[in-house]
Order: C-alpha cells, then structure tokens, then sequence
C-alpha cells in the first residue's frame, strides 16, 4: 500500500478478505450496501487474485488492499491492520449480511465489557428444504469441536466482529499459517482477556460449499491443527483452569499470568 498520511479513524469498517472470488463479492458488497446501519468503509484485502476481484471491489467503493501472503489468516490480519474502524466486522466474500448485520452487530459490540461477537448463519444456496438443517449441522459441529477447546464461545470468520483495540492486544500473538483456522486461532487469543459475546437471530448468510466433502474435509483438517498449535499450553482443562481464574471465580484466584511471547509471520 502506498505511503501517505495516515486515515482518519472511523466508527465501523468491515473487512473481507478474497482471493478469486469475484462474483460471490460482488453480490457481498450489495448487500452491505443495503444495510441499514452502513458502514464507514469496507475493507477489501486482494489475496493475490487471479481474477477481477480488485476491480470489483473498487467499482463498488471499497478500499482495496493487497496481500502477497497466500492464505486467509495472512489477508485478514492485513485487513484488520489497514481497518481505520474503532469496531471491526469481518465476512467472507461468499457471505450475503442480511440488512441488519451491521447495525446487530454494532449493538452487541456496544454492551459493556463486551470485546468481540459473532452469530450464525444459514445457507443461501444448496437444497432450499435443507439449507436451515445443513448450516446448523455445519455450526453445531464447529461449536462443538471449539468450546471445549477454548472453554469459551468461538468466533466464526463469516460472521464475527471486535474492537480494534482488542486486535491490537493480540495482533502480534496470531498464528499466519494457511494451513490453520484465522478465526479459531483469534479467538484463543481474544478469548484469554476478552469477553466474546453471541448474536442471536438470523442476519447472514453462506454458501453452502463449505460443506461439500472435499471442503469439509479440509476444514476439519485445519481446525484441528489450529488446536494442535495452542498445545501443550492450551490443553482444555490447563486453558479452562486459567481462564477461571482469571475471571475472579475460582477460589484460588491469582490475577492475571505474564504471556509467553509467540513467533508471527513477517508480512
């Protein structure tokens, strides 16, 4: 991205992180563009396309930026950093934001000692009967894979949220492996400090790919690695222990451990 100065900071940015995807992204930006609470700027991160994403993204006034670093993890923490949003909202390009995504988001962000959120969603394409069943089989899974896990609510990358100032905190401890869940791995750091809070209600959205079984597959894959990377500190009941106690409601409360530091990806 070019020098320059710096932007001024705004209330709301959403990030979406694409790469080859132009024509999810397209219908993604519409619908932001619907919202009833807009955003101050959508932030498109150009993982490096082969096709016309950038340039669609510029023709419906997103701000584009570019990540050489193949994968997800790297291009959205490319976007968070370029986000000039005091709240930050995250979807994927395949993600359809009902028109009060925004605006659900933005208030549940704005509960106090609330510091990220995410909700659910259902399917927007696959056997119209089945999309509700498929897209809460598909979460149901992830959540109960990732609770016990983090020993807190995770947050889910098509459709999560956190202020700034909560990245800022972490920013330096994420993993950028491509080989790993970015939003999983968010939230185990999020999760050690911060209160992240659920959204209730049906305001996104998703293509039914994710579960096609090759997808599946690999997105299993991931997320174990993810969970696999956070060991041996992380193991659940070491993790859940630590989080009590850091929440004032184990009897041997200690106040907060000093962090070990974590290597991260040069972008």
């Amino acid at each position: 991205m070019p020098e320059g100065p710096p932007l001024p900071v705004v209330a709301v940015s959403v990030v979406i992180p694409v790469r080859d995807d132009g024509p999810h992204l397209w219908r993604c930006l519409r619908a932001l563009a619907a919202q009833t609470l807009l955003p101050d700027e959508v932030v498109v991160v150009d993982n490096a396309s082969a096709d016309d994403s950038a340039d669609i993204a510029r023709a419906a006034g997103a701000r584009v930026v570019f990540c050489g670093e193949r994968g997800i993890p790297a291009a959205a923490a490319t976007g968070y950093d370029a986000a000039r949003g005091e709240l930050v909202l995250r979807l994927d390009a395949d993600s359809l934001p009902e028109p009060t995504w925004v605006a659900s988001m933005v208030d549940a962000l704005n509960e106090p000692g609330v510091d990220a959120v995410t909700g659910g969603a259902v399917f927007h394409d696959g056997p119209a009967g089945r999309r509700v069943v498929m897209a809460r089989a598909f979460l149901g899974t992830y959540a109960s894979f990732a609770t016990p896990a983090l020993g807190h609510t995770p947050l889910w990358g098509s459709n999560m949220g956190f202020r700034r100032s909560a990245w800022v905190a972490v920013r330096d401890e994420v993993h950028l492996d491509p080989e790993l869940h970015d939003d999983l791995d968010l939230a185990y750091h999020l999760g050690e400090r911060h209160r992240i809070a659920y959204v209730p209600g049906r305001h996104m959205r998703v293509s039914s790919r994710t579960v096609e079984p090759r997808r599946f597959a690999r997105c299993f894959r991931r997320g174990a690695g993810t969970v696999f990377a956070h060991w041996p500190r992380d193991v659940p009941p070491a993790r859940w222990v630590r989080l009590l106690r850091r929440r004032g409601t184990h009897p041997a409360s200690t106040g907060a451990e000093p962090r070990p530091e974590r290597s991260r990806a040069v972008r």
